[in-house]
């Protein structure tokens, strides 16, 4: 195998296809990228067994072929290259030679046959969404999922598919993230549920530009194809049962109060400084057009916080951890925000003044 290429036309596709590779592996052979030449040009693939990721450049092939090559080590190679750089690659036998002006670099190569591909099996459902509304789907929500929950179905982020809409969920038990697309989704029958794993959600967003390039989405029994452009990313699916979200959304809240968004997020953030590390837990005394926010921490440290706020309920204090509304704050984009709740031991369901595409619901603390 032989080809010579432009530094910047493989450097992209390169990173895309090695963030996939894991650093620690169970076969020496997932540590290198796939690399397959023909007529139209190269295929570059990386997995980890879980998530795999294929991009393809349109180029010319001097000798066609295909290897195996050690993935960071091409990724740190090709990152080290000047700008603009021509490089060519040859493969012969169990050696992978790159060559650019000056610089030779040689490296062991593993058989190709080696490499395992994921069997994506029959879609379903197919659909195309713009990058720019798969790409708010993803930000809206990504935040809740969970990190090495032992519930592992909570790992990930429900895709929901239905006649006219797509749906992002997440949840890690303490609080909950739900976005909506209104979307026709044609052929798709009953509604489709298919939990993606983290790992899975986080090279979505990595591959996603918010542009008005299309996406597709291809959905089945065990895997989610996403395609964009060059690119195509395959992820086997989470196999569980994600929780009833729509019976954790709180119906008709009794009391509500409307804030500014930065305000709010800033007095949470000063309170935040004093309190307890561990549990980040803060008091809301909800009052007559203000806020109060409380915070402590075991070295009996206080810190004390008052926001105006649109409030005409009762007196009421409630606890909440404050890392939580923080995260729903940054991914909030209108400046009026609103949090609902019925008494101090329900929970908030927190919401932007102009956008009921994207809701969020945090679970109470006693403190």
């Amino acid at each position: 195998m032989k080809f010579s290429v432009n530094r910047e036309e493989l450097l992209k596709p390169l990173q895309a296809v090695t963030s996939v590779v894991e650093r620690r592996q169970t076969l020496p052979v997932l540590a290198n990228v796939l690399v397959r030449a023909d007529e139209s040009g190269i295929e570059l693939t990386g997995t980890d067994l879980e998530v795999e990721m294929v991009a393809r450049v349109a180029m010319a092939v001097e000798n066609p072929g295909e290897a195996t090559i050690p993935a960071r080590k091409l990724m740190d190679i090709w990152r080290a290259l000047p700008d603009n750089a021509q490089v060519t690659v040859t493969v012969e036998g169990d050696r992978a030679v790159i060559k650019s002006g000056r610089s030779r670099f040689n490296l062991a190569t593993l058989p190709p046959q080696d490499f395992p591909k994921i069997e994506e099996g029959e879609a379903d459902v197919t659909t195309i969404v713009s990058d720019r509304a798969l790409g708010r789907l993803v930000d809206k929500v990504s935040f809740a999922m969970a990190q090495q929950d032992v519930r592992y179905f909570l790992n990930g982020m429900l895709l929901e598919l239905s006649g006219d809409y797509v749906r992002a969920v997440a949840t890690d038990g303490h609080r909950l993230a739900m976005c909506t697309l209104n979307h026709l989704v044609e052929n798709i029958g009953q509604r489709r549920q298919a939990i993606v794993p983290r790992k899975a959600v986080l090279e979505i967003s990595r591959l996603l530009e918010g542009d008005e390039e299309d996406i597709s989405l291809r959905l089945g029994s065990n895997h989610l194809r996403v395609g964009k452009g060059p690119f195509t990313l395959t992820t086997k699916l989470v196999d569980g049962q994600f929780p009833d979200y729509d019976k954790v959304i709180p119906k008709n809240p009794a009391h509500t109060v409307v804030a500014d968004r930065d305000t709010l997020r800033q007095g949470f953030q000063r309170a935040s400084i004093l309190s307890n590390e561990k549990y980040r837990g803060v008091r809301l005394l909800l009052a007559d057009t203000q806020m109060t926010i409380k915070a402590n921490n075991p070295e009996q440290e206080e810190a004390e916080e008052t926001v105006s706020v649109a409030y005409g309920g009762e007196e009421m204090e409630i606890g909440f951890n404050v890392s939580y509304l923080l995260d729903v704050l940054g991914v909030v984009a209108d400046e009026q925000v609103t949090i609902s709740v019925t008494d101090a031991n329900s929970s908030a369901l927190i919401d932007s003044s102009g956008d009921d595409a994207a809701v969020y619901v945090v679970m109470p603390m006693r403190l």
